[in-house]
């Protein structure tokens, strides 16, 4: 199943506090049991104004539906086509 990198913007993303984020991420995870297991949240990484988030969805419609059900924005929302790291360079 694709991946994708969600970029939201969110000013001030880097200051929300514990109990902030605790809300953002139930309200995620309450919009993605209702659209099913078609869809998973694998991680976000949260920097000063923005946080990226790695999903794994059937396609880009059902990434932007949990964007919209859960009032986040979505400003980008690119499907991975494959990963490297240090590994990589072996071989």
């Amino acid at each position: 199943m694709p991946k994708y990198v969600i970029e939201r913007e969110i000013p001030g993303a880097g200051s929300l506090s514990p109990e902030t984020l605790h809300a953002i991420s139930q309200k995620s995870c309450g919009v993605l049991n209702n659209l099913g297991p078609s869809i998973q949240w694998l991680h976000s990484y949260v920097t000063a104004d923005k946080i990226y988030c790695v999903y794994i969805a059937p396609n880009e419609e059902m990434v932007r539906e949990h964007a919209k059900q859960g009032g986040f924005p979505a400003n980008s929302v690119a499907e991975v086509k494959t990963i490297i790291d240090p590994t990589t360079a072996e071989g």
